[in-house]
């Protein structure tokens, strides 16, 4: 298995070819770059590094977190404290299924919906989209290959997520953050760099 720093090499080398070699589908111009949960801190340095080659080339790196676009879906709906009265009355896990209500139900607010809204107006020319902070969505909060799939077709501009977890036997799906109670995610359309 390759170490971080040559999956990122892998990807930067593929972020920089012309044309892009990040993904086969122009209405779907994601990729994955799968990192082990422990290496947060040293992925992040890594992000920082890559953010400066990859503007040093002309390109513009926008970070969006998983995290920040979390707390914002939550205070657009009911607010934290409507969460944290629910968690006192019904337990964590009724608390994590109105989360997941939050960013999964049209009459709330959208994850997918909240990130075509960060990233309109980027230009798929100049822009490459950082998706961070994707384990704040765990335990079982909201399944990011979800959200690539209602991502498809919203956007053109190149996205990058980065997901924190393992690969599977065979290499064949995804164990988010590497969770062993969690259901391997193998339905990926994009390509991992893992």
């Amino acid at each position: 298995m390759l170490s971080l720093k040559d999956r990122i090499e892998l990807m930067e080398n593929d972020l920089m070819a012309r044309p892009s070699k990040i993904s086969v589908y122009h209405d779907l111009p994601f990729a994955i770059l799968r990192y082990d949960p422990q290496d947060e801190w040293p992925l992040r340095n890594q992000l920082r590094l890559l953010e400066t080659r990859l503007e040093d080339s002309g390109k513009e790196v926008v970070t969006i977190s998983l995290a920040d676009l979390l707390w914002e879906a939550i205070e657009r709906s009911e607010g934290l404290d409507a969460i944290f009265e629910l968690e006192r009355e019904m337990g964590f896990e009724k608390a994590q299924e109105q989360v997941t209500t939050y960013l999964s139900d049209r009459d709330w607010q959208p994850l997918s919906d909240l990130l075509a809204e960060h990233m309109s107006g980027l230009d798929p020319e100049k822009h490459i989209v950082f998706l961070t902070r994707a384990g704040s969505m765990a335990p079982a909060i909201y399944y990011m290959s979800k959200l690539l799939d209602e991502m498809h077709g919203l956007t053109k501009v190149t996205t990058i997520l980065f997901y924190p977890g393992t690969l599977s036997e065979g290499n064949t799906g995804l164990l988010f953050m590497s969770l062993k109670d969690r259901e391997v995610q193998g339905n990926y359309r994009v390509k991992i760099y893992g």
